[in-house]
């Protein structure tokens, strides 16, 4: 990547880093606090697409979306997924949590290798695991992560698209992005061929109240951020939400694949597992 690239990605991470710092850290919680997450998963075909190329999942210990493309794309992102499903089991120590992510994001790279051969076909990666206490976050591509946290609604992973470069580099503005013929267009993904790919790894503490919001760009292109914070605040439950969610974007014209995966961090002896 040129210096000037380098400096536009830079720049345009300033805004989340500074979410990071402002919002994701803290000392006030007492350790002794146990938590918990309530969690739900939904995906749906749209009104468009012929088939279903994503696939979310909602465990104990894991919650991701992939979205594939490529005439493997469904197998790619079946491949990745279950590549980090390995880790929804026993409770994970938070100090080796990001280690373990990204040794899973490197399976997850040689099972897409295996079930995309094809350099074109392959699938975006956006994922976190629950350590008890915070959550690690992998992200590869333009699916995303958004936090609901007293009212206020944060995107917490950064498009790896060329529009969201040029918005970087402040030669797109983010209402041209929405209709610009390359909005589709990654820079970064999991794919059938042999480059290897560095996803973006972070680790974020947890909040009782705070509600996670996983999801394919078959909503995040459909329903704008303010909607978004509207339906995630107004939900009782995981379940309830995942279907609000899946609700409008076909309800804006179902035109991709959508799925999403939403997570309530609550209290253990307030909270109740939805698998």
């Amino acid at each position: 990547m040129h210096s000037t690239g380098v400096e536009a990605e830079t720049a345009g991470r300033r805004e989340l880093v500074a979410f990071l710092v402002d919002h994701l850290s803290y000392t006030s919680r007492k350790d002794t606090t146990m938590l918990e997450l309530r969690y739900s998963a939904l995906s749906d075909t749209g009104l468009v697409r012929p088939a279903n190329q994503d696939t979310a999942h909602a465990g104990a210990r894991v919650l991701a979306v992939a979205d594939g493309f490529g005439a493997s794309g469904a197998p790619a992102s079946t491949a990745a997924v279950q590549a980090l499903k390995s880790l929804d089991g026993e409770p994970l120590p938070g100090g080796s949590v990001l280690n373990l992510l990204e040794d899973a994001v490197q399976g997850a790279a040689r099972a897409v290798q295996e079930a995309a051969p094809g350099k074109d076909d392959g699938t975006t990666l956006t994922a976190m695991v629950w350590t008890g206490s915070q959550l690690g976050l992998v992200h590869i591509g333009d699916s995303r992560a958004y936090l609901l946290r007293d009212g206020e609604l944060f995107r917490i992973t950064h498009d790896h698209t060329m529009v969201q470069s040029m918005i970087d580099e402040g030669r797109l503005t983010p209402e041209e992005a929405v209709v610009h013929p390359q909005r589709a267009l990654l820079l970064k993904a999991l794919t059938g061929g042999a480059d290897p790919v560095v996803p973006d790894l972070r680790l974020c503490d947890a909040l009782p109240g705070d509600r996670y919001l996983l999801c394919s760009d078959g909503l995040s292109t459909v329903v704008a951020d303010e909607e978004l914070r509207r339906l995630l605040g107004s939900a009782p439950a995981p379940d309830a939400a995942v279907r609000s969610l899946v609700e409008a974007a076909i309800d804006g014209g179902g035109p991709d694949n959508v799925s999403c995966v939403v997570a309530d961090v609550v209290e253990a002896d307030r909270g109740q597992r939805l698998g």
